[in-house]
This record gives C-alpha cells, structure tokens and sequence, in this order.
C-alpha cells in the first residue's frame, strides 16, 4: 500500500514550489498583480480561475524556478478534495501554499498519488513523490492515517474475489489484531452452524476453501466505554440460486466493501488509543451456487432465536449481518455501528457517492451528521419507517428476509436488521455503494470509503479525542 508518511512534511521554510489558489471572487484582484508576462501566460492557458481542477505551471518572477496557479471554489473554505488533481499530474517535487494552510485539503493530497498497480504487468512510471509543505505539523499525522484507512479500503475492494475470500479477510483482522495487541476468535465448522446459522446457510454452498466463518476482534480497556463496529463480509456475491445478470454480478466482488470499513474504522479506533472498548465482527463468506445451496423459500434459524423465511437468496447481506448484531448486542455495547453494501435500492435513491445512513437514536444521527458536514464525507438520513415492518412479513415463519413490495427496498433492509439489534441500543447503519462509478480528483473509478471519516469523527467527538 501507498505510504503516505513522506508526502506531507512540516514546512520549516526550505525551498519549495509556491501553489498560489484562486476561486472566482479572487482571481481578477490576484491576476491584476502580476506581471505583464505572467497575465499573458494566463490569457494564452485560458485560465479563468472559474474552472473547476484548472491549473496553470508559470515561471517564477524572478530565478529559474517555477510557480503554480490553481482554481479552487473557495479559497477561504478548502475541500479535501481541491490539491487532489495537482498531487496527481505536477512533477515531483517539494510544494507549498503561497498563502495560508492546507487544512482538509491535505488529505487529497496524499490519496491523488495513492494507486492500485498490484495487478499491473507493466509497472506505472515512476514520477517521484509530491511533497507538501504545511505548518499545521499537528495535523499531520491524523490526516496520514486517515489516508491510510481509506487507501486499505480502496485495496480491499478492488482486490479480486480470487484473491480476497473469508480466508483473506480472516488474515487482514489477524494481522490487524497483531499489530494493537488485540483479541482475535474466528468461528467456523460446526461452531459457526450452532453459534451463527444465518452466516452458515449463506455460506454452506461456497468451495471448502472459501468456507464461512464468523470474526471477533476485541480491544481496549475494561470498564472503557463498549462499542461495536460490523461490517457485511460478502467477498463474492453471485445472488445464489436467484442468481445476479452478469452486469450485475461483474464488479460484486465489492460486497465485501462493508468490511472493508468496519476493519479500516477499527484500525484508526486503535491507532487513536481512543478510550473504548472495541469489539470489531465480521461475518465473511461467499455467496455461491451449488447443489446445497440455500434456496427460495427455506426457512432457517438465526442466532436471536428468530425464525427466516428466504424469500430472495440475493438478499443474503442482512442474513450474516442479523447474527453479527445479535452478537454484538449481546455484550450491551452502548453503541452499535455497521456498514453495509446491502441494497440497491439506495443506490436507486441517493445515487452512488451518498450513502444511506439509519439510525435508532436522533441524538446519533444528529452527531453523524455534523460530523460528515465538518469532514466533508457526506451521508444523508433515511427513515426506519415502522409502518413498512409489515413488508417483511412471512406466512410461516417469524419474519421473511425480504420484501415482495417492490419498493422501499433499502428502508425494509434496514428495518430487518432492526429485529436484531437490542432495544434501546443506540445504532447506525450504513448502507454505502463502496464503489466509485467514475473517477474524480484523489478518488479513481472503482472501490471507495463512503462514511469512514464520518464516523471516525463523530467517535472522536464523543470519546474526548
């Protein structure tokens, strides 16, 4: 993975190359001021200061060196995003701002030069390392394991199923496990049929070496504050005999995108020290087609005790995900947090960059959301709607795992889960895409962390850090 570590250096007054940032109030004033060389350049380059990602390399005024000019959309509130594009396409190089700090902009600093070439026969060129200059030395460490966190998510998604079954995922929390000293138990066999039969029954008809298991990572100090992290751990979704169209199977490799998160949430928890105790669990497995595999219609039992009717087998995601939350209710955690790429019935609704975020508590909700506004990791709130519950209604069981109404898909996932989840528990859950259709600056087509700061925030906020 892209070690950032280098790329963002305290400013202690070396030489540097000056970026100079303009947005559409300040570009005429900053124009006015320079040289008459410099303005045409600027005329000749068509740079208007009103382009989104437009930049411009200039000589300096004075010396052999050179300057940058680039656009922003305000150069008073910078987004994590708006020195993306110049960490992507400058030369190597040391750089500072010519006026002001970086701030959030930081962070897409260092994940503009992050790449996934472990598949790539012929290796990129190497260009060197963009270095960025700050004063903010305090920030620097934090945005560098923000960085980190969303860059390992990015890897794990676009990693190949091949590559990444319940085995490899199994290895990532066992590593991460060693890295803090924590805890780590993983169920399997005849123990996970007992202690987990939904993650079983999901998993049953996947090869001997992609077999299901259940992952529990614990960490911090007893009488800390307890929380939980889940994350859905479909490493390969084939839709099982309702089986996906082969546009929707090609990229669900991803589905494993909600533990992706959870991990990666788990890992900036402990590198924080934050005061909690932390259980992190995972159920992983492989959603696959074979002669056992679980059909349409089956009723299977759940660690709660409560009864499924499988009405889609493509609706496994909240199958594992309904024992992972009993399980973590089952300590009386004072919060619960899960991430999920569970429906597309949120993709329908919000588009692909915007996660659908549920909560059983407003007071959560309300910090969630502040904290996604300050981190700029946008979510938005969706209902639990109770009068939808009568949706997930079965004819022979106590409930069914989905929804013949086809509406309000994402809305009755969630109100599944809530079956789950102890009374009185505070709870998110995150129902994320973890895919970028379409690159943008510091954020390449493919897997993506949607909520992952969001989250860290709101835990720093309420845990004193």
């Amino acid at each position: 993975m892209t070690d950032f570590a280098p790329l963002l250096q305290p400013d202690r007054g070396g030489p540097a190359h000056p970026i100079h940032l303009v947005d559409k109030s300040s570009f005429d004033a900053w124009a006015k001021r320079q040289s008459p060389g410099r303005r045409a350049l600027l005329e000749a380059g068509r740079f208007d200061g009103k382009t989104g990602f437009q930049f411009l390399v200039m000589p300096a005024e004075q010396g052999p060196e050179w300057e940058v000019v680039s656009a922003v959309a305000k150069v008073d509130r910078l987004s994590p995003w708006c020195l993306a594009k110049l960490a992507e396409a400058l030369p190597a190089g040391r750089y500072r701002l010519a006026e002001g700090d970086p701030g959030p902009a930081m962070l897409g600093w260092l994940l503009g030069q992050h790449r996934f070439d472990k598949y790539r026969t012929l290796s990129v060129s190497e260009r060197g390392d963009r270095v960025l200059l700050t004063r903010e030395a305090a920030g620097i460490e934090r945005t560098v394991r923000l960085a980190s966190a969303t860059a390992w998510v990015r890897d794990l998604v676009d990693t190949p199923a091949a590559d990444l079954g319940p085995a490899e995922l199994e290895a990532a929390a066992r590593d991460l496990a060693g890295q803090f000293g924590a805890k780590i138990e993983v169920t399997s066999g005849k123990a996970l049929d007992e202690g987990y039969p939904m993650v079983a029954a999901v998993g049953q008809a996947a090869a001997a070496d992609r077999a299901p298991r259940f992952i529990e990572l614990s960490w911090g100090k007893e009488g800390a504050p307890l929380i939980a992290i889940v994350g859905k751990g479909v490493c390969f979704d084939s839709g099982g005999l309702d089986i996906k169209s082969a546009g929707g199977m090609r990229i669900m490799k991803k589905d494993m995108g909600g533990a992706a998160h959870a991990l990666a949430l788990a890992r900036l928890v402990m590198e924080e020290k934050l005061p909690v105790r932390m259980r992190l669990l995972v159920p992983a497995v492989e959603n696959s087609v074979s002669a056992n595999a679980l059909r349409p219609g089956d009723v299977i039992a759940s660690r709660k005790g409560l009864k499924v009717e499988i009405d889609n087998t493509d609706a496994e995601g909240r199958l594992i995900l309904g024992d992972a939350l009993a399980r973590a209710g089952e300590a009386d955690p004072g919060l619960i947090i899960d991430f999920a790429t569970l429906t597309g019935a949120a993709r329908v609704a919000l588009g692909p960059d915007l996660p659908a975020m549920y909560a059983s508590d407003d007071a959560l909700a309300g910090d969630l959301l502040a904290s996604a506004r300050d981190a700029d990791d946008p979510m938005w709130r969706m209902p639990l709607w109770d009068g939808y519950d009568e949706m997930l209604k079965s004819g022979i069981a106590d409930l069914a795992n989905a929804s013949d109404v086809p509406m309000a898909g994402s809305v009755t996932a969630a109100l599944f889960l809530r079956r789950f989840v102890p009374d009185g528990t505070a709870w998110a859950h995150f129902d994320i895409g973890a895919w970028r259709i379409s690159a943008k600056p510091g954020r390449p087509k493919g897997g993506d962390a949607m909520g992952l700061r969001a989250a860290f925030a709101m835990l720093c906020a309420r845990f004193g850090a």
